[in-house]
């Protein structure tokens, strides 16, 4: 059927239908919220920090996590340790009778607690920021920061120490500035004490990332609650992001929504017009609730599916569920990952579930190259209808989006380890990771599902279980 004409469409034409799109929805299951972390369990981390810092020969630790913009910080650090939801600089001493202390290096894009207030932190020092321009102090604000992280570690005994450092690039310029300053220290990269910390899911914490998967799971009823032809993917994205903050999610920015005849997995609504023939990808990439994500891709297919299409959502459908089949304490991470591609292999859309040799979407050319993306006049009504052109094809090349089934879910901006063919770790109870599988053919077909798994002591527990894996079919008109 061919759609009809909307060269016209205008949003501003009915916002009253913006707002009657949920009228009536409910999800099929109650959202059970948790509370957040007891100080028990960062009291816990913070001995488990300081016994690894002892390990280590460290006499004081530096966290430091840097604004990004947007109310964002660039890693978690700071978020784990002391449920600081802002940027500065965290001194921890490794003597246990030695209080934190936190230097806020706040800004124009402070948030006032509550939330933020930092839990066993004792002094909170406000650095502030400087400069002529916004703030017409001369001087900088990294220099100010140095200095008086400086002058506080000279004050508590710790300008002969070892320090240990743990940050992430934006930390380089206050580390090179504290090298400098501080030059009877030793100061040794230890980021890897809280990475490690990462692998295990404490009770409490399994807790709140089971929460996040459900709102991840009643955004997606929501956005299946909306979606037919003629409304748009700016609909089908703000259902999803309403129903699951408006039960406590900290963050609307965090997933893609795709949509065209061939099953796109990675984008952001731009205002395509729903109709007969659409494949839409919900890649829920992380739902965000109180610090730890969790991670859910669902397919949704608008009116009739070439058979092309059918053995792809079919194959991925697969792919995942041979994957979680595997899932128990004990079980190899490479051997959950080659199940995942059994389906594809035999099928013939892989000859290999190594991850070394698979295409994928992103791939450069086989000799490490930089692959050409092809340049051609892609047609899109509602993107031309804005006055622009599709002229590349995207992706370059067909495969899965990445060469692995699926990666850790924690807290953001903390490295994954990848179920992947290389990984021969064992899986361990606590451990929570998405199982997502994935193929995209440029211009002919594609598919991206998966689920949310934590491992249990017997064997796994799909945490995005309330909306099935299988495609959402939706009539066309």
């Amino acid at each position: 059927m061919t759609a009809p004409n909307r060269s016209d469409f205008s949003f501003s034409h009915d916002y009253r239908r913006f707002e009657r799109l949920l009228d009536g929805f409910k999800p099929s299951f109650e959202f059970e919220p948790v509370s957040p972390l007891p100080e028990s369990e960062f009291v816990d981390r913070l001995r488990r920090i300081r016994r690894e810092a002892v390990m280590a020969g460290h006499d004081v630790l530096l966290v430091h996590a840097d604004s990004i913009g947007s109310y964002r910080v660039s890693n978690s650090y700071l978020r784990y340790i002391c449920d600081w939801v802002r940027e500065g600089v965290l001194v921890i001493p490794t003597d246990e009778d030695k209080p934190l202390t936190l230097f806020s290096i706040f800004s124009s894009s402070v948030i006032l607690p509550p939330a933020g207030e930092p839990v066993l932190v004792e002094d909170i020092w406000q650095v502030g920021t400087w400069g002529r321009e916004t703030y017409n102090r001369p001087g900088k604000t990294v220099d100010k920061v140095v200095e008086a992280v400086a002058s506080f570690v000279e004050r508590e005994g710790f300008s002969s120490a070892q320090i240990g450092l743990i940050g992430d690039a934006t930390s380089t310029s206050y580390w090179n500035g504290l090298a400098k300053r501080l030059p009877k220290t030793s100061q040794i990269a230890c980021s890897a004490i809280i990475d490690r910390m990462q692998k295990i899911r404490s009770p409490r914490e399994q807790a709140v990332v089971r929460a996040a998967a459900q709102l991840a799971s009643i955004g997606i009823e929501a956005a299946y609650h909306v979606t037919k032809p003629g409304v748009t993917d700016y609909e089908i994205y703000a259902a999803f992001t309403y129903a699951q903050m408006s039960r406590g999610g900290e963050s609307g920015d965090g997933y893609q929504i795709g949509i065209n005849e061939h099953g796109t997995h990675c984008g952001k609504p731009y205002g395509h017009i729903v109709r007969d023939g659409d494949l839409i990808n919900l890649y829920i990439s992380a739902v965000i609730y109180q610090g730890y994500t969790a991670q859910i891709a669902r397919m949704i297919a608008v009116g009739d599916m070439t058979a092309k299409q059918e053995e792809v959502l079919q194959m991925c459908t697969e792919g995942v569920e041979k994957a979680a089949s595997l899932v128990k304490p004990g079980a190899l991470i490479s051997d959950v990952a080659n199940a995942s591609f059994d389906p594809y292999i035999a099928r013939g859309y892989l000859s290999s579930s190594d991850s070394r040799t698979m295409p994928y979407n992103w791939a450069s050319e086989d000799d490490g190259k930089p692959r050409l993306v092809p340049r051609k006049h892609v047609f899109d009504e509602d993107w031309e209808r804005q006055g622009r052109k599709l002229m590349h094809v995207y992706p370059a090349t067909l495969g899965p989006h990445n060469p692995n089934v699926g990666h850790s879910v924690s807290m953001v901006k903390f490295t994954n380890y990848n179920i992947q063919s290389n990984n021969h770790d064992k899986l361990e109870e606590g451990m929570t990771f998405v199982l997502h599988s994935q193929w995209l053919e440029p211009e002919v077909a594609g598919c991206n599902v998966g689920d949310c798994y934590l491992v249990t002591e017997t064997g796994s527990e799909n945490l995005s279980h309330h909306t099935p894996l299988a495609v959402h079919r939706v009539k066309a008109t």
